[in-house]
């Protein structure tokens, strides 16, 4: 049977009533539950400096780092991600937070980009569900 351990850190808090799990380690594989800016947003909105796409990415892609390091593992161990967004316009500061979130590896993961009709609180713009593996480098990939 595959071990399986439940990753947490401070950094990524899980409100008491969850019913989801932010990361589970399965075997070597690093499986995410999608994250969102908030409660980041839910602030900035309620100071009337909403954030936007490429802040709230860089904000989401800073939870699944912190997820990753966590599990002992690092950025180069991303080799999928899912990014869902509320307006399609948004994709380049969304490809540049990328580029500014993988600064230095010659290789991306794969993606998925998504246009939705809505986000679980309507000042989120961004949300991204993450995959790795602890037994892969993409800074270290090779060209087929």
């Amino acid at each position: 049977m595959t071990p399986v351990r439940r990753i947490r850190t401070d950094a990524v808090p899980e409100p008491a009533s969850a019913s989801w799990s932010n990361a589970l380690l399965v075997g070597r594989e690093l499986v995410m539950s999608g994250m969102t800016g908030h409660a980041a947003t839910r602030l900035a909105a309620e100071r009337g400096e909403p954030l936007d796409a490429h802040a709230q990415t860089l904000l989401v892609l800073g939870k699944v780092k912190a997820l990753l390091e966590a599990a002992s593992g690092h950025i180069g161990n991303i080799y999928k991600l899912n990014i869902y967004v509320t307006r399609i316009d948004d994709k380049d500061a969304v490809g540049r937070a990328r580029r500014d979130f993988f600064t230095g590896q010659d290789h991306f993961p794969a993606s998925t980009l998504v246009e939705v009709s809505g986000l679980v609180f309507p000042e989120l713009r961004v949300e991204v569900d993450a995959w790795a593996r602890l037994d892969i480098d993409l800074t270290r990939c090779d060209e087929a």
